[in-house]
């Protein structure tokens, strides 16, 4: 590995939590009309609690609207929680312990938008130094840097270091965006729709070179995505949400072959599948999600579960262990529940 790259690994060993998530919130208070209706609040992210392990990518699925993004948003602290704790490797952030200065250098975040993402007055190769040399990195350094992670990612420096992004196709903007997110020599990487707006055949080049590039540096990941064949592929575990909340979270295989949530198996089933025998016949699920300013009562699901009781309605689950492997949010899963199907006490 050059010496001009060499981040912490947190691959190898017993694996540690290294970003802790405990009770975020994010609730976007809505604006009073002329005559004094509305107000409320948007409750985008309403208490999510998990860990990310050192070296692991943690996935993270649901449909639009579930909190995904805001979560990303959360974890890098581009808006401000409400309430709730980000704790990374030990350390809060926003504390004196760890200021946003070093805790934006550890750990960076790729969007959606590649061409958004990058400034178009800038060259490809200035983009990449731009950051090193904020945190102090000298020019030189900075550029032979850039350079480096061209090259690592596919692109020969003496053809794209000099372009502008409106010359460079989608994929390979997104491998700039990839490279300027390792410049700073981080540990994790937050991918948030990452891979969502390419072609197939390009996705799936983007996606070997975020292995190998997690396998060369002892990365840890955040993959966000709507697209459950990728996230399998990719992940170690899996993280559901369902409006604002952590629905289920375990291990991929585990996770895909025997979930315990009515969501998760409702979003499974939605899965395009090439095996005649296996295509979908029916909707999974019926209806668009409850409205986030007015969540139902209870079980947030219980309006589209099939497997929804009385109960459901009024009282909420919570995230329970069911394995070491796994948690999900469901009364199904809670002994003495009063759900029909949990086992008694």
């Amino acid at each position: 590995m050059s010496a001009l790259l060499s981040p912490l690994s947190d691959v190898g060993g017993p694996a540690q939590p290294l970003l802790t998530i405990r009770g975020l919130q994010k609730h976007f208070p809505l604006k009073k009309g002329f005559l004094g209706g509305g107000g409320g609040v948007v409750r985008a992210v309403d208490g999510v609690d998990f860990e990310v392990l050192k070296g692991e990518t943690l996935g993270v699925v649901g449909e639009s609207g579930c909190g995904k993004s805001t979560t990303a948003r959360l974890l890098m602290q581009l808006i401000t929680p409400t309430r709730g704790e980000v704790v990374f490797d030990g350390r809060t952030v926003g504390s004196r312990d760890l200021p946003l200065r070093e805790f934006r250098r550890q750990v960076q975040m790729v969007f959606q938008d590649s061409y958004a993402s990058l400034n178009p007055r800038l060259t490809i190769e200035d983009s990449i130094a731009f950051g090193p040399q904020v945190h102090g990195v000298g020019t030189a350094q900075a550029v032979a840097r850039a350079r480096d992670l061209l090259a690592r990612v596919g692109l020969e420096p003496g053809r794209f270091a000099e372009r502008y992004p409106h010359e460079l196709s989608g994929g390979q903007r997104q491998r700039v965006n990839i490279a300027r997110a390792l410049a700073l020599q981080p540990r994790m990487v937050i991918l948030d729709e990452a891979v969502s707006a390419l072609d197939k055949s390009v996705e799936a080049q983007v996606i070997n070179l975020l292995l190998d590039l997690k396998a060369e540096f002892g990365l840890t990941y955040v993959f966000i995505s709507h697209d459950l064949h990728v996230v399998r592929y990719i992940s170690d575990r899996v993280m559901v949400m369902y409006l604002g909340q952590v629905a289920e979270i375990g291990a991929a295989d585990l996770l895909y072959e025997r979930p315990a949530h009515p969501y998760t198996r409702a979003l499974l089933s939605s899965m395009p599948s090439m095996d005649p025998d296996h295509r979908t016949e029916s909707a999974p699920l019926a209806g668009d999600p409850p409205n986030p300013i007015n969540p139902p009562a209870g079980c947030r699901f219980h309006p589209r579960c099939p497997q929804a009781a009385s109960v459901c309605a009024e009282r909420a689950p919570v995230l329970g262990t069911l394995t070491p492997l796994q948690r999900a949010r469901c009364l199904i899963h809670e002994a003495g529940s009063g759900h029909p199907l949990a086992q008694a006490t």
